[in-house]
């Protein structure tokens, strides 16, 4: 992999990349199957300490059919800062990752999984939690996990008028 060409872009720091992680509501996750690429966008919860970024989704479908068949991805969370009037320019945090999927069977994980993506997108994640996790929809849903490997972080916090 190369460098950044940007380094003045580059964030260098891992705690700021990892605090974009934390704070995306989703991610944009690339995927392949035959030369094929395919985006989707996820809600996500972004586990610290194991590292990885849980997800879900539907049991069957083609993303489904894509990482059974090859579970490398590539991925990017944007906290977007927005466009600056007049400016020509766009504010933004980027975390970029690439890891492998994995699905979640075991039913402990999956409740920690759906605890950790409510907790991040949620206003009020105790009231969700005592509401939605119970027993058995926690053992149907369906979630993936991506084991981050690389992670790289980009942003634009002012204005930068190029000569």
């Amino acid at each position: 992999m190369t460098g950044m060409r940007r380094k003045d872009k580059e964030i260098t720091d891992t705690n700021e990349i990892k605090s974009i992680l934390k704070q995306a509501k989703f991610v944009t996750l690339a995927m392949s199957l035959h030369d094929e690429p395919y985006l989707a966008t996820l809600s996500v919860g972004y586990d610290e300490p194991r590292n990885c970024i849980y997800f879900h989704c539907a049991p069957e479908g083609k993303k489904i059919s894509i990482l059974k068949a090859n579970s490398r991805v590539w991925g990017q969370a944007l906290l977007d800062r927005g466009y600056v009037q007049g400016s020509c320019d766009h504010l933004y945090a980027t975390a970029q990752f690439s890891g492998k999927v994995a699905f979640v069977s075991d039913v402990a994980e999956k409740e920690h999984a759906l605890k950790t993506m409510i907790q991040q997108l949620d206003d009020n994640p105790e009231a969700l939690i005592k509401k939605q996790l119970l027993p058995l929809s926690v053992q149907k849903i369906c979630i993936g996990r991506i084991d981050i490997e690389f992670l790289s972080g980009k942003k634009a916090e002012k204005v930068i008028i190029s000569q």
